[in-house]
């Protein structure tokens, strides 16, 4: 890590120093002017290229002016009186600014000299959504943001009335995002730049490592030009940026089989799939042929020969497109954002894979899946999909608070390694970064014995112990009899928390789920055909002791730990159930199809060539059906279970077995007598931990035949008990 500070620290030198220092030949100290050393840089940047229709485009005007809309981007007069320097009211432009400038010194700086930065602690983006707490970024930000959002767009399709989404409306024009909108790309779903459908979610802004999150620790503030050494302390070997792939996005977003190429390659990929489906829907649904210019204002013009090809006499604004529908106009918009950030794999990758992907998602919709959307892939794993609720859960808020920071924040984990605990709130993340567990990649962060929930302290003896401070659960049979201890009831719901793998692996050794007295509970899985192999969290998911293979650079660059690798598994697994001889073909290979030979009929419904996830879900409904019919006799309201929403079981009002809207309520939830608490919590636990089956199938049996025991239920059938 001493490395990259190295780097940060020279070119904060370079950027914001009054004077670059030389030793001369003489051993006399040269002072080079800070000014004259960023002019010469100045002027090899856009921000200077007086040549420029950015900064040109109104010379033939009458008068030869900028308006006011366009003054604050577009010259440096028109800066300064949006800011107020000028003596103004600030935040807005009053009046049309003189052609002739460029971004100048005095946009950034109070004076010509370079003194002091001038500050921009906020800034409004189009959406109307104020980021606080910036550094001199904000200053970039300002006219790097764009100059639409949803909420534009949404506001645009509302005002035409159109009847539905697929319905032309000459009235319905294309909004642009405006160019380089490379703060709106950072951003992400905190700001909503790109269109973002109703019922997705989005990632947020885009966090690099320390150091280098804001736009001048990348770019040169005066050439803005990015240093290439810098990202090959990370990136190693990397020439070109477009050949960057984020780490740990070992997702085929694309669909083309390349799990290496750089992100910008795959947001290409999609760009023209979506821009392929536009054409389709426009022609077929819309019922006038489109095309793109990506030069031409306003960039979406009607294709009169049907072509597929801008020509010459179609890119005018007489020709401009005028049959847009509401999915149409969608889909253009954030075609448009993404072709107009051209270094948005940088700025927000996957923010803008999101976009294209929803687009294209929802315009294959109308045309009868004509693509095979299974190829493509929307998020990377859940430890760095942003976009998830376990890292957006608090974005109203702005902070996850101290009860939660350990697992649902970038900084949660090492503050609890170097403190003991997490007491106080800390900064939302977008998903896990490389120093969550990494001091300086590779080193990790050293982490010795976990306690668990229940009190109970264990150790893998490896970086395991990283994954099992997070992957524990919150709760433990300690919780529910505590909580049964402290009153005679009723009880609220009691949830061992998502994803408690690791209280599953160890089983009763750590004694995560509710184990009911006199019973023998499954301890540690350490299967005998696993041959001492696949015994911790990092020699499965990350294969360090694949029996076949070494590791991979798939393996620990990327990081890729929602699945095992395949090829670890096939040898001995096959591909699934119906293709069990070794050696199978791993592309072919199902987790969801595993069955051991020596696996029993947990469910006793007699089907012995299921898989084990088929037995443990049948255990699963036997279960919740006992649980409706204690609930429905012993209250006379039966229990429903809704696995979206907190706090999960409700009162079924109209017993239709449904959770339905109006029942999935806080207001309706469901209040528990003693044995429908430790059934509940135990059915949760094999509900929350969906990889059961292979994490400790055994144990996850016994819990719910028990939990079926408990509440009256016959358990003969099953025999294996």
């Amino acid at each position: 890590m001493k490395k990259i500070i190295i780097v940060i620290s020279l070119l904060s030198v370079f950027a914001l120093v009054p004077f670059l220092v030389l030793q001369s030949d003489e051993g006399q100290i040269d002072l080079l002017s800070k000014k004259s050393r960023a002019e010469k840089l100045w002027k090899i940047s856009g921000h200077a290229d007086k040549n420029s229709t950015a900064f040109n485009y109104w010379n033939t005007a009458s008068p030869a002016e900028i308006p006011a809309a366009c003054a604050k981007c577009h010259s440096t007069p028109g800066f300064l009186d949006f800011i107020g320097a000028d003596g103004s009211t600030p935040n807005k432009v009053d009046k049309n600014a003189p052609i002739g400038t460029t971004v100048e010194c005095t946009v950034c700086h109070i004076d010509a000299n370079l003194g002091t930065l001038r500050e921009r602690p906020s800034v409004v983006f189009p959406s109307g959504v104020e980021v606080k707490g910036l550094g001199p970024e904000g200053l970039c930000m300002e006219c790097h943001q764009g100059r639409s959002s949803t909420v534009a767009v949404d506001t645009a399709i509302a005002n035409v009335a159109a009847p539905d989404d697929d319905t032309p409306s000459s009235a319905l024009s294309f909004l642009n995002i405006h160019y380089y909108a490379a703060a709106a790309s950072q951003f992400g779903t905190v700001v909503k730049g790109g269109y973002q459908y109703a019922g997705k979610t989005y990632d947020a802004r885009f966090v690099h490592i320390p150091g280098y999150n804001a736009c001048i620790t990348c770019h040169n503030p005066h050439s803005l030009e990015v240093d290439m050494r810098a990202c090959n302390t990370c990136h190693t070997g990397i020439k070109d940026p477009k050949d960057i792939r984020y780490w740990a996005s070992l997702t085929d977003y694309d669909g083309d089989g390349n799990i290496i190429e750089g992100i910008y390659y795959e947001i290409a990929d999609l760009q023209n799939i979506l821009y392929d489906l536009i054409k389709k829907y426009a022609r077929e649904v819309a019922g006038l042929p489109i095309v793109y210019d990506e030069h031409t204002y306003p960039y979406f013009f009607i294709d009169k020969n049907d072509n597929g090809r801008p020509d010459s006499d179609e890119v005018t604004f007489a020709n401009r497109y005028n049959a847009f529908t509401p999915r149409l106009l969608r889909a253009a918009y954030n075609f448009q954002v993404s072709k107009k950030d051209p270094a948005g794999f940088a700025h927000n990758g996957k923010y803008h894979l999101e976009l294209l992907y929803d687009s294209i998602e929802d315009l294959n919709r109308k045309l009868n899946n004509y693509v095979d959307m299974a190829r493509f892939h929307r998020t990377d794993e859940g430890h760095f999909d942003g976009s998830s609720e376990a890292w957006r859960h608090w974005d109203v808020e702005g902070a996850v608070p101290a009860t939660c920071a350990k697992c649902h924040s970038a900084e949660g984990l090492p503050y609890f390694l170097a403190k003991g605990t997490v007491d106080t709130s800390l900064p939302i993340s977008n998903g896990l970064l490389c120093t969550t567990c990494h001091t300086s990649p590779p080193l990790l962060r050293k982490v010795g014995p976990v306690t668990f929930p229940s009190g109970i302290i264990q150790d893998l003896r490896d970086a395991s112990n990283l994954c099992l401070n997070c992957h524990q659960g919150r709760a433990a049979k300690t919780t529910v009899d505590a909580a049964i201890g402290a009153s005679p009831g009723p009880y609220s719901f009691i949830n061992i928390h998502y994803y408690p793998s690791a209280a599953v692996f160890f089983g009763s050794e750590v004694k995560g789920g509710y184990e009911f007295p006199n019973k023998v509970y499954a301890t540690r899985r350490i299967y005998p055909n696993h041959l001492g192999r696949f015994t911790t969290c990092v020699e499965c998911h990350m294969g360090t002791k694949s029996p076949n293979r070494t590791q991979t650079a798939e393996d620990m660059i990327f990081h890729n730990v929602q699945s095992p690798n395949r090829k670890d598994c096939v040898f001995c697994h096959g591909q699934d159930i119906s293709q069990p001889n070794p050696g199978a073909d791993p592309t072919k290979f199902k987790f969801s199809g595993i069955r051991p030979a020596t696996t029993p009929d947990y469910d006793g419904d007699g089907n012995k060539s299921e898989s084990i996830k088929a037995e443990i879900q049948g255990l699963e409904s036997a279960l919740y059906a006992q649980m409706r019919a204690y609930s429905a006799s012993r209250f006379g309201i039966p229990i429903v279970y809704n696995e979206a929403v907190y706090p999960y079981f409700f009162k079924d009002l109209n017993n239709n077995g449904i959770a339905d809207p109006n029942e999935s309520t806080m207001a309706n939830r469901y209040s528990f007598d003693a044995p429908l608490l430790k059934a509940a919590y135990n059915f949760q636990l094999s509900k929350k931990e969906p990889h059961g089956y292979i994490h400790n199938s055994l144990y996850v049996a016994q819990l719910l035949v028990d939990s079926i025991e408990h509440l009256g239920g016959n358990i003969s059938r099953y025999t294996w008990r």
